[in-house]
């Protein structure tokens, strides 16, 4: 029998559509490459910018390399690139945002300041600034992404915990003599886990986009690595004799993009506490 959640996730079709979505490139990010026979480094000069063909399924680019291929290389590049930054970020915000709200006073005083300044830049211009303080490449533009999504989920994590810190049980466990880290672990945080989760999923397309722009940019992944960021930065150089070669990376970035998108508001929707008692 369904639960109560997956009927209301599943009531939201574009949320289910969007899903599938996401489950195709999760496949193609892990079982897809052992699936091509092209090398998506390989260079074939004679046969560069080609159209679409039974054979180059969507063409080549200005090396002759198999676009297609480099495609499904490039979703597990920007797929781990993103859940590594993210994840990473959620972790470092979960530990400030419970420090901030259940402690109080100077600490959440420091904290909340350190959130302001994140939050004050732009997400994608912070990312520019870390990127270009530590320098272009795959490690920094995780540390870039990470940074970004810290004050979005301490934020919400210390909010969650000032409303619930108060709590009976909470002064329940107290006066039965738990330590603080007890009632952070066992009830504090997991009172948070549905708007994380949905926190998480909302900030893992945003980090899609993020690590597409800076490598479109040349901050990022840096070439010959295949990422969809760095193949829209050359595909712009062939964009009216070759549109295919800048059609089909961006035809991939906003689909994921919009389908983390579609899953974190149908998440949203069915963690929601208020719609508990709707069948």
């Amino acid at each position: 029998m369904k639960s109560p959640i997956v009927r209301r996730f599943l009531k939201r079709k574009v949320s289910v559509v969007g899903l599938v979505i996401l489950v195709i490139f999760f496949l193609m990010a892990t079982i897809g490459p052992f699936l091509c026979q092209n090398d998506p480094l390989e260079q074939d000069t004679p046969n560069k910018n080609l159209g679409p063909s039974l054979e180059h399924w969507f063409g080549t680019d200005y090396l002759g390399r198999d676009t297609f291929t480099r495609i499904v290389y490039g979703a597990r590049v920007s797929l781990s690139i993103s859940f590594a930054g993210v994840l990473s970020g959620c972790f470092i915000g979960i530990i400030m945002g419970v420090c901030a709200g259940y402690f109080g006073g100077v600490t959440d005083a420091v904290i909340s300041r350190v959130i302001d300044v994140l939050l004050a830049f732009p997400g994608l211009l912070l990312a520019i600034v870390i990127v270009a303080i530590l320098g272009n490449g795959t490690q920094n533009t995780i540390i870039a992404i990470a940074v970004f999504a810290i004050p979005s989920i301490a934020r919400m994590v210390r909010g969650v915990v000032i409303g619930n810190k108060n709590a009976q049980y909470i002064g329940a466990a107290k006066v039965m003599g738990e330590s603080h880290l007890r009632i952070i672990v066992t009830h504090i945080i997991p009172n948070s886990v549905s708007q994380i989760i949905v926190n998480v999923t909302l900030n893992l397309g945003t980090a899609i986009l993020t690590s597409s722009s800076l490598s479109f940019l040349g901050m990022g992944v840096q070439p010959p690595s295949p990422e969809w960021g760095a193949m829209l930065n050359k595909a712009k150089e062939v964009l009216r004799a070759s549109p295919w070669q800048a059609v089909f990376p961006g035809l991939v970035i906003t689909l994921v993009v919009m389908s983390f998108s579609l899953v974190g508001d149908g998440l949203r929707d069915a963690l929601d506490p208020k719609l508990k008692n709707v069948s």
